[in-house]
């Protein structure tokens, strides 16, 4: 199969899923079994609208792993004890980390460039987090001796964030521990200055933490109390291998090995067109030993090959990142 992260236009992506398709329909037990329910033949497939999406839900109570790989190294969505979790098994733990590193350099930047903070629990307390995995490897590209995570330490962070000066600094966090820490700030009375030196990159997470607000209103509080314009985001989830990216106006950015299509919320077998909210369906083409084609619960429409994210299918689960700390 062709290398993923060489891939440069339309016809080498499309030629590749149905690569993927067929070979996840082969060694992806799971995922045949839903083909197969379908009653899809992978030989009949010219387009990726008749690829089938497996429900991310499928994660809850099946292990989608190619069944030439063993693997005890899992991410696991967060959630309660009484919440049925998720679990996403990755067999090649290096595609992970070249997946990371080419999206961020993509939208972002080199890691050697940045020092990177965290408003997240450390590594050793969440191994099994795919985000905090994700922040501890930039951590360890960096290098830096400032980078560290401050997810209980409010006025640590703010003295750090205080004291530099003219480093490039990148500060990690889920939505409601964002706002907490401008909360924190604003009882003390502390205020930072302006820098064009800080980016901050929300990672979602608001549902049952905080009072529910549109992404644009979180975006205005984060840049006015952050005193800076660079306010990104960061999508993706538990069972996935890739990362969007939104450099502002709530419009994300996918790297050329991944791609959203939107499918209609009465009819999973529909697509709607640009401009039109539906369902996110998500290829991801680095979650080769898993499944590469999933039908999230989020909410969305797409505008000239960049994505908004609008909510939650009703009576959907909550996702995992307002309880990440929980």
């Amino acid at each position: 199969m062709k290398n993923i992260f060489a891939i440069d236009t339309e016809a080498e992506f499309f030629e590749a899923c149905l690569d993927v398709f067929k070979f996840q329909y082969e060694n992806i037990e799971v995922y045949r079994k839903f083909v197969d329910y379908l009653n899809i033949r992978p030989e009949n497939v010219t387009s990726l609208a008749e690829i089938p999406f497996l429900p991310i839900e499928i994660f809850k109570n099946h292990t989608v792993l190619d069944k030439n790989k063993i693997t005890d190294f899992y991410f696991q969505s967060s959630g309660t004890t009484q919440m049925n979790l998720s679990k996403h098994f990755i067999a090649d733990e290096k595609l992970y980390q070249e997946s990371i590193e080419k999206s961020f350099e993509k939208f972002i930047g080199k890691p050697e460039d940045f020092i990177f903070l965290g408003l997240l629990p450390n590594y050793l307390e969440r191994q099994n987090s795919s985000l905090v995995y994700m922040v501890d490897y930039l951590i360890k590209k960096s290098g830096k001796p400032e980078n560290g995570y401050f997810l209980y330490n409010h006025t640590d962070l703010f003295d750090l964030l205080s004291s530099i000066k003219d480093k490039k600094v990148i500060l990690f966090g889920v939505s409601f521990a964002l706002l907490d820490f401008l909360d924190t700030l604003e009882s003390q009375q502390l205020s930072l200055a302006e820098s064009q030196n800080l980016t901050v990159i929300e990672t979602g997470g608001m549902k049952g933490r905080k009072e529910e607000m549109t992404k644009d209103e979180l975006l205005k509080i984060l840049q006015k109390g952050f005193k800076t314009s660079k306010i990104y985001s960061e999508y993706s989830m538990t069972e996935l291998l890739s990362q969007a990216y939104s450099l502002g106006n709530n419009e994300y950015e996918f790297p050329n090995w991944m791609r959203i299509l939107i499918r209609n919320t009465e009819d999973p077998f529909s697509y709607e067109k640009d401009g039109r909210t539906g369902a996110i369906n998500i290829i991801d083409l680095a979650n080769i030993h898993s499944c590469s084609f999933i039908a999230t619960q989020d909410l969305g429409k797409i505008n000239q090959n960049k994505f908004q994210v609008l909510g939650r299918i009703d009576h959907s689960d909550i996702r995992g990142c307002s309880l990440l700390v929980s």
